[in-house]
């Protein structure tokens, strides 16, 4: 089975939708292996955004990041990565189809409700960011 990394962001946490999102998931196949609240600080947040450090909107993504808890989740099942990105929608909710989670969720393309690994390897790497593997059932 496949597993990749969903993180449900401050915007969502704050709206009250994590059941919403979780059963979004889980409606559609995905089972959720490992999952917990977190508030992240502003190291974390810098070293797992990383990869964009040089991009115009680190500070802003980081900034966001910190402003309230979050959910991070190991989502497990076929083809998780892109079974997760089909259900989170463009980055852009303006841009994302009809009844995915950032049309139904999300304010802007900053504040867009979910995070979720891009690519197999990208999900390895963040899911052990955030889970020691003893703690993934």
């Amino acid at each position: 089975m496949e597993q990749t990394l969903s993180i449900i962001k401050p915007d969502a946490v704050k709206k009250g939708v994590i059941g919403k999102i979780i059963s979004r998931f889980e409606d559609n196949g995905l089972r959720i292996a490992a999952a917990k609240k977190v508030q992240l600080s502003k190291k974390e947040a810098q070293e797992f955004y990383a990869v964009h450090k040089e991009r115009p909107f680190f500070k802003d993504l980081v900034e966001f990041m910190i402003s309230g808890p979050v959910v991070v989740m190991v989502l497990e099942g076929r083809g998780a990565v892109a079974k997760n990105r089909e259900l989170m929608g463009a980055t852009n909710p303006k841009e994302a189809a009809k009844g995915t989670i950032r049309a139904d969720f999300a304010d802007s393309i900053d504040a867009n409700a979910v995070h979720g690994s891009d690519s197999k390897e990208n999900a390895a790497n963040e899911i052990a960011f955030f889970f020691a593997k003893s703690k993934i059932y």
